[in-house]
């Protein structure tokens, strides 16, 4: 049976992060803030990656009650799962996961598993009142992606119907 082909993205403020996944093994990732600012250059770009990497599970972030996200990131959120629903690519929203104390102890872990986003991890953990630096996205998409992967196939199968 062929690896399942996962390409995740995650949107906040002003950046965009993707990471593509078959099976296990990271493939492809990046950080863009170019897309960031409207929906029709974000479903362009992640258009262009449909097409391009040809995956077979869209992911994205669950908007629900619990998120974190901004309206403005709802939308462009919304934006990616409608577009994956006219490329006939499964799409499944999941809930972000929440099972380290801090961003920086999961992207740490990611780096274990994933030596080729060292590069991504920031020199070091972030005070309250600065901002997170803008390559942390890549492990949220990262995060996203492993939980549909490692996750119990219930969301898999609750996505097809």
């Amino acid at each position: 049976m062929a690896a399942l082909r996962v390409l995740s993205v995650a949107v906040s403020s002003g950046r965009v992060g993707y990471v593509f996944l078959e099976g296990t093994q990271l493939l492809d990732w990046a950080v863009t803030t170019t897309v960031s600012g409207k929906a029709t250059d974000l479903v362009a770009f992640v258009q262009e990656l449909i097409n391009t990497l040809k995956p077979d599970v869209v992911v994205t972030e669950k908007c629900d009650e619990d998120c974190r996200k901004g309206s403005r990131s709802r939308r462009l959120i919304a934006s990616i799962a409608e577009l994956a629903s006219h490329n006939y690519v499964l799409d499944v929203q999941v809930a972000r996961p929440r099972v380290f104390q801090s961003k920086y102890e999961e992207a740490e872990s990611a780096v274990k598993r994933h030596p080729d986003l060292i590069g991504y991890l920031p020199e070091k953990k972030r005070r309250f009142f600065e901002t997170e630096p803008r390559n942390m996205i890549v492990f949220d998409a990262l995060a996203l992606a492993e939980e549909v992967i490692n996750g119990p196939p219930d969301k898999l199968a609750a996505a097809m119907g």
